[in-house]
């Protein structure tokens, strides 16, 4: 069967092996992966410790002692190509409250100086749009998102802040994020979710996934205060649908 990218097989020390798609940020590539990665997952698990992917790769760490890399690698490439590259990934698109008010959206105003905005076209053009989840990564239960218009690319800060806010709603490059824990961090800041996007305790840690989406809705201050009680208390339930 063929199959739609050449990949690219590299050794990363004695136990993992980097597989690799051309190298763009892309969907049809983001599901190709996703779907190599769920086969891997369900017919080599005797062998694997973890699989990784990211926007045009799936690192896979397996057990030397089990299997070598040229036999996994054989392995690898028998599967993806009798795949049919049509499976559908079970995924889901989060609605993400986002409050922009300039008490949270530092950073507000400089954009929309430099970019020409008002401040309430920026927050229209950032909740307008359905983002996809490619990758966690930097943080735990930080999501790589995809999808920002190109209206809002913003050069990261010069001078990072040393301290960004949990929760926290920015803008670096071409990319939007939410981050997830209190951190150091360079990206520009227009608002602060106060939805929980990791937790140890839970399982999963993080309730968004790769293939995901994600669409950002406007909410008011009391708002804010609101589900952040109710997150507190545990009343609230993060609204999602299946795609």
């Amino acid at each position: 069967m063929q199959h739609p990218f050449n990949l690219t097989y590299k050794s990363l020390g004695s136990s993992a092996i980097l597989i690799e798609w051309i190298n763009q940020i892309d969907e049809a590539i983001l599901y190709d992966i996703l779907s190599l990665q769920v086969k891997v997952e369900t017919d080599l698990q005797d062998v694997l410790v973890e699989t990784i992917n990211a926007y045009n790769s799936l690192t896979i760490i397996y057990n030397p002692n089990q299997i070598s890399f040229s036999e996994l690698k054989e392995k690898i490439k028998a599967l993806y190509e009798a795949s049919n590259h049509e499976n559908k990934i079970a995924s889901k698109k989060w609605m993400i409250p986002v409050c922009y008010d300039q008490e949270f959206g530092i950073d507000l105003e400089e954009i929309s100086k430099k970019n020409n905005f008002t401040i309430d076209e920026i927050i229209e053009a950032h909740s307008r749009p359905d983002y996809v989840v490619y990758f966690t990564g930097f943080l735990p239960g930080f999501l790589y998102l995809g999808g920002l218009p190109k209206s809002l690319y913003m050069p990261r800060r010069a001078t990072p802040r040393v301290r960004i806010r949990q929760g926290a709603v920015a803008i670096g490059g071409a990319q939007t994020g939410i981050y997830p824990s209190e951190s150091p961090g360079g990206w520009n800041i227009i608002g602060n979710s106060p939805l929980i996007f990791f937790d140890p305790s839970q399982s999963p840690p993080c309730f968004a996934k790769a293939g995901d989406h994600l669409q950002f809705y406007s909410i008011n201050k009391s708002e804010y205060d609101l589900i952040a009680k109710e997150i507190t208390s545990g009343k609230f339930i993060v609204e999602s649908k299946a795609l």
